[in-house]
């Protein structure tokens, strides 16, 4: 195995509402062409690529890339539900880290439609059907659509354990828009307030509509190398990956009847274990997080997964103001889903764009001063979650 594995250059064109896009193959010719340009390396220089996305027909990754290059090298089309930018990525690092190849490109991109998210093949059986099945356990009345209905059982059953408050919630939304005024990549830009949010139209649970991400278009991209390839190439920018791990679901996802649990609680706390593990950091220790966003109440949950406060704290966390600039970390400078957007198969990649310029003090007005750690968080439904942890070199 290679000792260290670096993400040399990074892209991420700027996110927008469907419909508005250029199609999917120009966003992930354009990010890729961004990460190339960042590290100055050319196309040829790449041996493998992993792209991401959700919504399209089989070898959209190759369609994308040979708008950058035809050099013949392995594409592979990644398909991993939200988290699938990260879990293109997790293959990237992998084939480095296995010395397996040098220099390797990870793209995610996503050209999707409005509305919320639905099954596309309607002729056979849906992947979420035990998620679903979970959910109508729980609450068989809910009238909502299968993502809302999920997070915003999760955000429920919290508060129903915790005692957690509306007004909680909706600071978090609170806070994503007021960190994306200064990220011009992000779809929502306009400060809010609470009490915006909470009379914005009620969903399910404790989430409103301002609490919810939007459906997005968007294209983000990632080099990854070899410190021997950074080395030679003189990429003194380039930033470690100290530590990686992916998980899917456990047994209790379904079995304890948990909408927390089904949502991916269990299996992001395995894998942020395994992070910390691996990279010998406590959690106190990382400085800035971008975290997997979708609703208000996945980030609120996923405080206490990624153990950046004791379960049952997250609203004093967020009261306190612990997850934004002069508290304890801050949580998703970029404005995360809620605010940036998400599409689908760009997501992780756009969340790894943004804690390399925070590692290299290239943020601009949402830099984290002093920050030496960066941990990212990107979870899909179906499921699969992974964790990331940076430093910069």
């Amino acid at each position: 195995m290679v000792e260290s594995v670096r993400i040399a250059g990074v892209g991420m064109i700027p996110f927008k509402k469907p419909g508005t896009s250029a199609p999917y193959r120009d966003m992930g010719a354009e990010a890729a062409r961004l990460a190339l340009a960042d590290a100055g390396i050319d196309y040829a220089e790449v041996q493998q690529a992993y792209v991401g996305y959700v919504y399209g027909d089989s070898t959209c990754g190759q369609a994308a890339l040979y708008e950058v290059g035809m050099t013949g090298i392995p594409v592979v089309n990644v398909n991993n539900n939200c988290s699938t930018g990260s879990s293109a990525l997790f293959l990237a690092r992998q084939a480095v880290a296995s010395g397996m190849a040098d220099c390797v490109l990870a793209l995610g991109f996503e050209q999707m439609v409005p509305g919320a998210l639905a099954d596309v093949y309607r002729d056979r059986p849906s992947p979420l059907e035990k998620f679903i099945d979970v959910a109508a356990e729980v609450d068989p009345t809910a009238d909502a659509p299968m993502a809302i209905r999920l997070f915003g059982g999760a955000g429920k059953e919290y508060q129903e354990k915790y005692g957690a408050s509306n007004e909680a919630f909706a600071m978090i939304a609170v806070k994503a828009r007021r960190h994306a005024e200064h990220n011009e990549r992000a779809i929502f830009r306009t400060p809010t307030s609470v009490e915006e949010v909470l009379a914005s139209k009620h969903m399910y649970g404790p989430l409103t509509r301002l609490q919810c991400c939007p459906p997005t278009c968007g294209a983000g991209a990632a080099l990854v190398v070899s410190e021997a390839f950074a080395r030679k190439h003189g990429l003194n920018d380039a930033i470690r990956m100290r530590a990686q791990a992916m998980t899917t679901d456990y047994t209790s996802s379904f079995d304890e009847k948990s909408m927390m649990k089904a949502v991916g609680f269990d299996m992001a706390r395995a894998a942020a274990d395994a992070v910390y593990e691996a990279a010998g950091v406590d959690p106190m220790d990382v400085g800035v997080v971008e975290m997997h966003d979708c609703f208000t109440a996945n980030e609120l949950i996923s405080y206490e997964a990624l153990r950046l406060t004791p379960e049952g704290t997250a609203e004093k966390f967020i009261m306190d103001g612990d997850n934004t600039y002069g508290g304890r970390v801050v949580t998703n400078p970029s404005g995360g889903l809620i605010s940036k957007g998400h599409p689908l198969g760009a997501t992780g990649l756009a969340q790894c764009a943004e804690l390399v310029w925070q590692l290299r003090g290239q943020a601009g007005p949402r830099q984290v001063e002093g920050v030496k750690l960066a941990l990212q968080h990107n979870l899909g439904l179906g499921g699969a979650c992974v964790i990331s942890l940076y430093e910069r070199a």
